[in-house]
């Protein structure tokens, strides 16, 4: 929400006129005077909107995701549609992005891509095509930190310094956050929250960044018994196998009764609580 707030009073600051040469004193201030009525008008008018669209902007999060006192992200939803999410971690490489892509595009599904600041420096025509096949942008952090490492300042320089690129290069954004590596704890996830985040992590690991085989990753997915309504499924690019087997991980979710869904779909935004396993349920 800060961010938004900094391009409010960027916005107004350029209302503010210059004194001309050889305006008087009292004619400059007379016009300061009329001109600071409009920005305080603006500036109340915006603050107002943007407190108001606070209860639906994501990640002005007031939902708590407190379990035992433990903050968690989401894993999972608890729903009754025969639905699942793909997600991809986009943090080192981009040879296989355009097969992902394509294989994608050709099976028709809409997938949700953490990214990191780093990844989105080095790849930026790969962002915009992701972005422009209709895919989620999620945020990784700017460096793929371990977050629990960090102090509550840095955390938020990851998060944000991220958001800040991808707006920057694509106007999108971005309201997903997973902590790399799955690694978080009771300040990551509120530190998210705090940058307009809900976390997310997964229920349903391919272990594809294992690079033990296509066999492997199927086998994982589709037969490790995890597989249910409301799973969020990890992946990644950049690894071995991942774009060789995505067609056949597609059809066998599909075969197995689920539709795919991108995790902007799939979540609740409000009206939910987690349990103990991360699983998000309607209030």
């Amino acid at each position: 929400m800060s961010q938004y707030i900094k391009r409010v009073i960027k916005q107004a600051g350029k209302w503010i006129p210059e004194r001309k040469e050889g305006q008087s004193k009292e004619g400059y201030r007379n016009l300061l005077l009329a001109k600071g009525a409009a920005v305080l008008l603006f500036l109340l008018t915006a603050f107002a909107l943007v407190r108001g669209a606070a209860a639906v902007m994501p990640g002005s999060v007031t939902v708590s995701s407190s379990v035992n006192g433990k903050l968690l992200p989401v894993s999972s939803v608890e729903t009754d549609k025969k639905q699942v999410a793909l997600t991809f971690e986009a943090a080192y490489g981009n040879a296989d992005i355009s097969k992902i892509l394509d294989i994608l595009e050709k099976q028709d599904v809409h997938a949700t891509f953490f990214l990191t600041g780093g990844w989105v420096e080095e790849y930026p025509d790969d962002v915009k095509a992701i972005l422009a096949a209709g895919h989620d942008l999620g945020n990784a952090g700017d460096n793929h930190k371990h977050m629990p490492q960090l102090t509550a300042q840095e955390l938020q320089e990851e998060i944000e310094q991220a958001h800040t690129k991808v707006q920057a290069l694509t106007g999108y954004e971005m309201f997903l956050f997973r902590p790399p590596y799955g690694d978080y704890d009771n300040h990551v996830i509120s530190s998210a929250a705090k940058c307009g985040y809900y976390s997310v992590c997964w229920d349903v690991d391919s272990l594809d960044w294992k690079d033990y085989g296509a066999d492997s990753i199927l086998n994982q997915v589709l037969k490790g018994g995890n597989l249910q309504n409301g799973s969020i499924i990890r992946c990644q690019s950049g690894t071995k196998y991942t774009a060789a087997v995505l067609d056949d991980l597609i059809k066998g979710i599909r075969e197995q009764g689920y539709e795919i869904e991108p995790v902007s779909r799939l979540i609740y935004k409000e009206k939910y609580h987690l349990n103990t396993e991360g699983r998000q349920m309607k209030d």
